[in-house]
């Protein structure tokens, strides 16, 4: 009886060792995803607060767009603050108005921004710059451009035609508060700029040419 009632005790502690190190296991599964799922969220505060400061207040320069082309001769007489085209992505299913870029409403905290020295898609060699916030929050309409590679298409409504382009370049730059835009000054092209998402010392561009023309 005592042998048994030895044996017995020994069972319950053997089982009792094992729970509480299955308990220390889940402990520490636990803390490891709540600790990761902390750092992330702190990784990606930083990174959204650095994404709005890099544009917030302050003018986007851009440094090599073509300066042989007269801005003043693509815009029209008069300033509308409403959409006068769309930019549509079926690849990250993004469709966003843009506005005139001398507009109240053109503005990267309210809409996806059309940069100064942009050019509209009907002028002949011209280059559409279009730049907006990635990271979360609903102003955040350039996230999923890292999604994208090149050969991926691009739409532009404007006008009542549909402007396709085609991505023929990706690349970063570190954050100055200027853009360098590498482009073949011989073609109608469109030029996307976003934060590089988690890299708060970046920007990533996005470069396509303009493939085809057709009526809506």
């Amino acid at each position: 009886m005592y042998i048994k009632m030895e044996r017995k005790l020994s069972y319950i502690k053997k089982n009792s060792s094992l729970v509480a190190l299955i308990g220390s296991l889940i402990t520490l599964i636990g803390g490891f995803f709540l600790s990761y799922n902390y750092i992330q969220t702190k990784k990606m505060i930083a990174f959204d607060y650095m994404n709005n400061a890099i544009y917030d207040g302050s003018e986007i320069i851009i440094e090599t767009d073509n300066p042989t082309l007269n801005l003043d001769n693509n815009l029209p007489a008069e300033v509308s603050n409403d959409y006068i085209g769309y930019l549509s992505i079926p690849k990250i299913n993004l469709k966003k108005g843009f506005l005139d870029l001398r507009s109240s409403e053109n503005d990267v905290d309210k809409n996806i921004l059309v940069v100064k020295g942009s050019t509209y898609p009907d002028v002949d060699k011209g280059n559409l710059i279009i730049a907006g916030h990635s990271g979360t929050g609903w102003k955040a309409f350039f996230n999923d451009l890292y999604k994208l590679n090149k050969n991926d298409l691009v739409y532009v409504s404007y006008k009542d035609k549909k402007y396709t382009y085609k991505i023929t370049n990706i690349y970063k730059q570190e954050k100055t508060g200027t853009v360098a835009i590498y482009r073949d000054y011989d073609k109608t092209t469109l030029t996307l700029i976003t934060c590089t998402n988690f890299d708060t010392k970046s920007q990533t561009i996005y470069i396509s040419e303009l493939i085809s023309v057709e009526e809506e």
